[in-house]
C-alpha cells in the first residue's frame, strides 16, 4: 500500500508540474514580448515568488517522490523506468540551474531583453519541456503498468 501511495503522489506531482510548466513556458514566456520595458521589471518581480511556490516547489517534490520510487514502487513498475524519469528530471534541473535561472536573474536585474527571452524560450523548450513531457509520458506508462497488475 505504501508503494502505491508514493507512486500516486509522484504521478500527481509530475502531472501537475507538467501542466504548470507548459503554461509557464508556452503561455507566460511567449507573452513577455508584449509587455512594455517599463512594466516588465515590476511584472517579473510579481510573478517570480508565485512561480517558485506554484511550479518550482511541486516540481522539486515530484523529483523527490520520483527518487523515493527506487525503494517504494508497485512491483509492476521496473526500476529502469524510475531511473529514466530521474535522469530526465536531472536534465531539467541542471538546465534550470545553469541556463534558465541565470537568464531569469538577468531579466530581474536588467529588465526586458527580447534576445534573453528568446533564448529562455528556446532552451526552456528543448531542455525542460521536452524532457519533462517524456517524464510525464513514462509516468503514464507506469500508471498503466501498475493498474494492469491489479486486475
Amino acid at each position: 500500500m505504501k508503494n502505491s501511495i508514493v507512486f500516486m503522489i509522484a504521478f500527481a506531482l509530475v502531472f501537475y508540474s507538467t501542466d504548470a510548466s507548459f503554461i509557464e513556458g508556452f503561455v507566460n514566456y511567449s507573452s513577455w514580448h508584449l509587455i512594455g520595458a517599463r512594466e516588465f521589471s515590476t511584472y517579473h518581480k510579481l510573478i517570480t515568488p508565485r512561480v517558485l511556490a506554484l511550479l518550482v516547489a511541486p516540481m522539486l517534490l515530484g523529483t523527490v517522490f520520483s527518487v523515493l520510487l527506487l525503494w517504494f514502487r508497485p512491483q509492476s513498475i521496473p526500476t529502469w523506468a524510475v531511473w529514466l524519469v530521474i535522469a530526465l528530471q536531472v536534465v531539467v534541473w541542471v538546465s534550470s540551474a545553469t541556463i534558465q535561472v541565470p537568464i531569469q536573474f538577468q531579466l530581474s536585474g536588467d529588465g526586458l531583453s527580447i534576445p534573453r527571452i528568446n533564448h529562455l524560450i528556446l532552451t526552456n523548450f528543448w531542455l525542460r519541456r521536452v524532457p519533462y513531457g517524456i517524464t510525464a509520458a513514462i509516468f503514464l506508462w507506469m500508471m498503466a503498468a501498475a493498474l494492469g497488475k491489479q486486475r
